[in-house]
């Protein structure tokens, strides 16, 4: 039997390669002298990490970035040549089986711990190779990372005793980023410029998406932008200058009139203001379509888009269904079959992240697999 297609489907994913390659090249236009690499964890945002990769890396994207080791193995069956860093450093135990796996992918573990440098300098020692990695340093985001003062006593160890590894990269992460004017930038730049000191001849990478914005003292040998490739949003109160790479539609099931006074979906949390008309999409929560982003009579929540028309949600939404007001649409625009755009062009994801009370990022890694996915 094949695939289903768009006549059976009730959602339609649509990423656009061609967009996420431009957005590439924008940042990387961007990012200056520096390299720009590509964070492609969390299956490329969501999007499909072996799509997104190929078409990177025929952009011209040479380095990446993963959170996983088993995303790292699915990224390095379509890219046999790239270099691509484990960010979430060592996954495992305090085994040789641990390193060994990142050793058959060629995997670049992102070390931010002694533990981690112990384990590495062991097997690394052991198989005598010297195995590539990178060095994170806290600034900041007190999430992963080795302390500042580490930095000036590894240089100092590794001075008299050099490791059995290959210090490839060293980076921090911004914590506010997004938010221009934030002294937490400044104040972790200069932390991180104090960390570079220590290695001096070592590539260095601070700047996310919004990091790249922040200009050219930020950008050092390497940025590693990320949802800004799948076009969210980088940086808060700003145009977003990024191409829309994924849309998602859904289908209307059915249409309906309802009196003033009726409610709507489940809690009965908004009430009808007037004779409506209303539609009933084929998605839901199991979708990734927030529950947080629907409508009671207390908060609005977000829009679809239908040939040219608004439609606002009404009620809650639900876990393969949601509803929405049609009222003011024409009748014929809306008719059972017919698709509404959830978030794409016409309705911006970010702008549906924002009624659910969250980000783009949680959106895109949200979206399940139950959409028909189409690559374009």
């Amino acid at each position: 039997m094949s695939a289903p297609d768009e006549s059976v489907a009730g959602n339609i994913l649509s990423v656009d390669l061609a967009a996420l390659a431009d957005n590439y090249q924008l940042l990387a236009e961007k990012s200056g002298a520096a390299t720009c690499a590509a964070v492609i964890k969390a299956d490329a945002y969501g999007l499909g990490l072996e799509q997104a990769a190929k078409a990177l890396w025929a952009a011209g994207c040479r380095t990446f970035f993963v959170a996983l080791p088993q995303e790292g193995a699915r990224a390095r069956s379509v890219l046999p040549d790239a270099m691509i860093y484990v960010l979430n450093g060592l996954v495992g135990d305090s085994s040789a089986v641990c390193a060994d796996y990142y050793n058959s992918f060629s995997l670049r573990p992102v070390l931010g711990s002694y533990e981690e440098l112990d384990l590495w300098e062991t097997y690394c020692a052991s198989i005598a190779t010297p195995l590539p990695c990178a060095l994170h340093f806290d600034t900041g985001m007190n999430r992963l990372g080795l302390g500042r003062k580490s930095a000036f006593m590894l240089s100092e160890k590794w001075k008299q005793n050099p490791p059995s590894f290959i210090i490839c990269l060293i980076m921090s992460h911004l914590v506010c980023s997004d938010q221009p004017h934030h002294p937490l930038n400044s104040q972790q730049l200069d932390r991180f410029r104090s960390i570079r000191a220590c290695f001096p001849d070592v590539p260095a990478s601070l700047a996310n998406s919004a990091g790249i914005f922040l200009g050219p003292d930020y950008h050092f040998e390497l940025t590693r932008p990320g949802i800004a490739l799948y076009g969210g949003l980088a940086i808060g109160d700003h145009p977003n200058p990024m191409k829309v790479v994924a849309t998602v539609k859904s289908r209307i099931l059915t249409t309906r009139n309802v009196p003033k006074g009726w409610s709507v979906s489940y809690g009965a949390q908004e009430i009808t203001k007037r004779d409506s008309r209303l539609a009933t999409l084929c998605i839901g929560y199991a979708d990734g379509y927030l529950r947080a982003g629907g409508s009671s009579d207390e908060k609005k929540g977000a829009k679809v888009w239908i040939n040219g028309y608004e439609a606002p949600i009404i009620g809650r939404i639900t876990m393969d269904l949601t509803i929405i007001d049609v009222t003011d649409i024409p009748h014929e625009t809306v008719r059972r079959g017919s698709w509404a755009e959830i978030f794409g062009e016409h309705i911006p994801l970010d702008d549906v992240a924002h009624h659910a009370g969250t980000i783009g990022y949680e959106l895109l890694t949200s979206l399940g697999l139950r959409a028909l996915r189409r690559y374009l």
